[in-house]
């Protein structure tokens, strides 16, 4: 019999996916209160903080509601180009204008909930490509097939 593992399904999948909307989610709530608190009065940081609050929410739900690798890999895109932006901004010449430091308990925040983003959106990508390719006890693959089980073409003889 194939046992058939649907991305996103397992145990270490659901839990990994519920920390990376977490990070994912955390980051953006970082960025809305930052945006009310005054950010939105800088010309290009503020609609970019907005971007981020839209773009976070819809990335968070989307790794919590689809079962596939792509919301994952936006997740870890996400919390990299946030991180990233955030770098940039500790620089001497700053993000448009705008210096921050490590200080400072928000940046702490995002930053750190953008490398959890990044680092658990790899390993729920890693954790569900294992589960996919993973043959079964019988020693087949998995993998669905038009002509039927893998099981049931050995069977016949026909091999994979």
């Amino acid at each position: 019999m194939t046992r058939h593992v649907a991305v996103g399904t397992g145990k270490r999948s659901q839990v990994l996916r519920g920390l990376v909307a977490a990070c994912v989610l955390l980051s953006a709530v970082v960025h809305l209160d930052l945006w009310v608190g005054g950010m939105r009065f800088l010309p290009v940081i503020g609609p970019a903080f907005l971007g981020n609050v839209v773009a976070g929410i819809v990335i968070g739900l989307a790794v919590l509601i689809l079962a596939r690798p792509e919301p994952l890999l936006l997740a870890g895109g996400f919390g990299l180009a946030t991180l990233g932006a955030f770098v940039v901004s500790t620089l001497p010449s700053g993000l448009f204008g705008v210096h921050q430091t490590w200080t400072w308990a928000p940046a702490l925040l995002a930053a750190a909930s953008e490398v959890g983003a990044i680092l658990l959106a790899g390993a729920a990508l890693v954790v569900e490509r294992r589960a996919t390719a993973r043959p079964d006890a019988a020693g087949t693959a998995s993998m669905p097939s038009r002509s039927g089980s893998a099981a049931s073409r050995s069977a016949r003889g026909t091999g994979l």
